[in-house]
Parts: structure tokens; C-alpha cells; sequence
């Protein structure tokens, strides 16, 4: 494979990536509104070339290179989480900004990159006459992530019956390549009380009291929980908290809370559940423990409902993927450092809920998700479109 001629074939392209992913930004599309984004997608596609590009029932922007046998595909997600306090913001979030090394602006790093540098990098397999009769290459624009990771390709896997050999996760990875994620849930306690006037608190049953002592334990536990030497340690955030009450003047009579559990290997929903259940005020009160579940249309108003849990997944550091993926790194740029995400990823459906093995290698950095001020790397997207480009027929080379 000439690798030198990857690399030059996208450095070709810095300019053409660049105002893509700047037009993308321009687009906002937080989840359930990628509409725009999605047509934007299609429309590069189309320019250069993909043999096929359309859009599901669902609003995933699905795009095919190639004819051959074994299915690769390249999945990004094209929906972004909002602005949060503008005020952080030194620039215009959507209309961002550009240098010599760097775009700025909301999703470039989380993760519209992605999905522009594997647009590129399929359009280079096609430029330098690597598409073969091995392999066929899909390119994804997933919708939703943001709100419920990997509900977008239980949709596809399930529903449009697609089933790539293995997927190539296009989430930031730092430079580094990635095989693994802890998995998460969303929990929720519900505890009840009984309302009176404030003037008296003896006559009631406050909840927001009896949620107090709960939290202190819920707190406790996530010191406890178990940690894997690859993945790290699992453990729980408390991010929302509810009340009822007939008023300021009176006792609260409910209380809940919603806790972020992230979930290392060998922990599942059920025994997540059982430990806040095992908890003595949780017993104490008969808080109500319970799992969430997502049940909200798409842009093109097509309803999916699931659960709220992202299953834990990992794929050995000498899977066919993996050691692809590294070759492909090294015939361009060195060795690269093989670990794991802290966050979460469509990797949680594909591999964790379908067994489909992933590999994750994406332009920009985990920090800048969801922060203010987000920004990516003009040479990131040049470097995953090369590596994207040599990894299929590397792949394949055996097959």
C-alpha cells in the first residue's frame, strides 16, 4: 500500500474538509432537530461520488462506496448538544472560527469532524483505486446520540437489517486509537412524603428530608464501586433532583432524583439497580428505584422506545479491527497509543447490545465534548481521512 500517497491524497483535501465542517457547524442540530444537517451530508456525498446516499425512516444519513463483499462502516453522529450559557462563549458558537490549525464552534469536535473526515476518507479509497471487490464501505450520520446513545443503530441494525463486519467509532479519541468504553444508565429514586402548612413540619412527612439521607448514602456508594484495570472504576453522579409541594409555605410531599451511572466490565442494569435498592434508607423510606426509559421522536417523527442502558464493551488489543486499525496508523504516522474512552458511544449498541466488534479512532479531543468554546484540529481530520482510507483494504488483505 502506498501510504505516502494516503497521506498526500488528504492533505489535498485540508481545504474541502474544512469548509465542510464549518457549513455543518452553521447548521445547528441538536437532537431530533439534524434535519438540515442530515441534507448537508447527503449533499457532499453525492458530490463526490459515494455510489449510494440516502436517508432512513428514522433521519440516519446512510452512504455507500463500493460494491465489494464484506460491509465496513464509519459511524458518526451529527447531532450536538446546545450552547448551554452563552456567556461562556468567547465567539458565535455557529458561526465559530477558523486559523491556520484550528476550527472553532459547537459539534466540531463532538462530533461532526468525524463524519466529514470518513466522508473523505471513502472519497480517497475511491480517488487512489483502493475499493476492491473485498470490502464495501458505509459512512454514517447518525441522529440522536446526544439524547440516547446507539438507539440509532439498534434502529439500523434491527429495522434496516444492516450488519457491518465490524464499525469504526469516529468520536474524538485524542489522537489514539480505542477498543473499549464503559457502559452507563440512567436511574432514577422516587421517595414519598405527606404535604401540611410550613408553619407546623411536624404535622407532615417532608420527603426532601428523607431524600437527604438518601443522598448521603447514594454518595457513599460510588466510593465503593468496583474498578476493571483496563476500563477504570464504574460510578454514579446525582444530575437531577424534583420536587412536589402545594407550595413555599409548605412540607414537600415527593422527592426524586436522577443519577448518571457509568458501569465498568462486569456490572450490569440489574446489579446497578439492586445496589441503590440494598441501600438502608432507600429500604428505610421504600424509595421506589427505577430505570429510565427514552421514548422521543426523531426529526422525521419516528418513535423508538428503549431503555436507558448503554451496556459496558471492549474488544481485545489483538482483534482483526484493532490490529488493522494500528497498521494503518503506522504506515503513515507512527505507533499509536491503543486505550479507551471515559465517556459514551454508539459503541454501546453496535458492539455492547449486537456484538458487532468496534474500533474507535476520531479527529479532536474528549475534553472539548459538550464544553464551551469547543474547538478541533485541521490536521486531525487530515490524519483520520488517511488512516480511514488504508484501514478497509488492510483489512481485507487476508480475507
Amino acid at each position: 500500500m502506498d501510504f505516502a500517497a494516503i497521506r498526500e491524497k488528504a492533505e489535498g483535501y485540508r481545504a474541502d474538509m474544512t469548509r465542510f465542517l464549518r457549513d455543518l457547524v452553521r447548521l445547528p442540530g441538536e437532537s431530533t432537530g439534524e434535519k438540515e444537517t442530515a441534507a448537508r451530508i447527503i449533499a457532499e456525498m453525492k458530490k463526490l461520488g459515494f455510489d449510494e446516499a440516502g436517508i432512513d425512516k428514522m433521519g440516519n444519513v446512510i452512504g455507500y462506496m463500493g460494491k465489494g463483499k464484506t460491509l465496513i462502516a464509519f459511524d458518526g453522529h451529527i447531532d450536538t448538544v446546545g450552547v448551554g450559557n452563552r456567556g461562556n462563549w468567547t465567539f458565535d458558537p455557529y458561526e465559530g472560527y477558523e486559523t491556520d490549525t484550528e476550527i472553532g464552534g459547537r459539534g466540531t469536535s463532538d462530533q461532526l469532524g468525524g463524519p466529514v473526515a470518513a466522508v473523505y476518507g471513502a472519497k480517497i479509497m475511491k480517488d487512489l483505486g483502493l475499493l476492491s471487490d473485498k470490502y464495501r464501505v458505509m459512512v454514517t450520520g447518525t441522529v440522536q446520540e446526544e439524547d440516547c446513545d446507539g438507539l440509532c443503530w439498534e434502529y439500523i441494525i434491527k429495522e434496516e437489517g444492516i450488519r457491518p463486519e465490524f464499525v469504526v467509532i469516529t468520536e474524538p479519541t485524542d489522537g489514539n486509537i480505542y477498543r473499549g468504553q464503559r457502559g452507563r444508565m440512567e436511574i432514577r429514586v422516587d421517595v414519598k412524603g405527606v404535604s401540611c402548612h410550613g408553619s407546623a413540619p411536624e404535622r407532615g412527612d417532608n420527603a426532601i428530608y428523607k431524600m437527604g439521607e438518601i443522598l448521603g448514602e447514594v454518595k457513599a456508594l460510588n466510593d465503593r464501586l468496583k474498578t476493571d484495570p483496563f476500563l477504570g472504576k464504574g460510578t454514579l453522579a446525582v444530575s437531577e433532583i424534583f420536587f412536589t409541594s402545594p407550595s413555599r409555605c409548605a412540607v414537600a410531599d415527593s422527592c426524586a432524583i436522577s443519577i448518571d451511572r457509568r458501569l465498568t466490565w462486569g456490572e450490569t442494569d440489574r446489579s446497578a439497580l439492586e445496589e441503590i435498592r440494598a441501600l438502608p434508607a432507600v429500604k428505610k423510606y421504600g424509595a421506589a428505584v427505577s430505570m429510565y426509559k427514552y421514548d422521543r421522536p426523531s426529526y422525521t417523527g419516528v418513535r423508538y422506545p428503549i431503555d436507558c442502558f448503554f451496556p459496558t464493551w471492549v474488544i481485545p488489543e489483538d482483534a482483526p479491527a484493532t490490529a488493522a486499525m494500528v497498521k494503518a496508523y503506522e504506515g503513515m504516522y507512527g505507533k499509536p497509543k491503543v486505550d479507551k474512552w471515559t465517556f459514551s458511544t454508539n459503541g454501546v449498541s453496535i458492539m455492547g447490545r449486537n456484538n458487532i466488534p468496534c474500533i474507535g479512532f476520531g479527529p479532536g479531543k474528549e475534553a472539548q465534548a459538550h464544553a464551551p468554546n469547543e474547538k478541533t484540529w485541521k490536521d486531525d481530520l487530515v490524519r483520520c481521512a488517511a488512516v480511514y482510507a488504508a484501514l478497509p483494504a488492510i483489512y481485507c488483505e487476508n480475507k
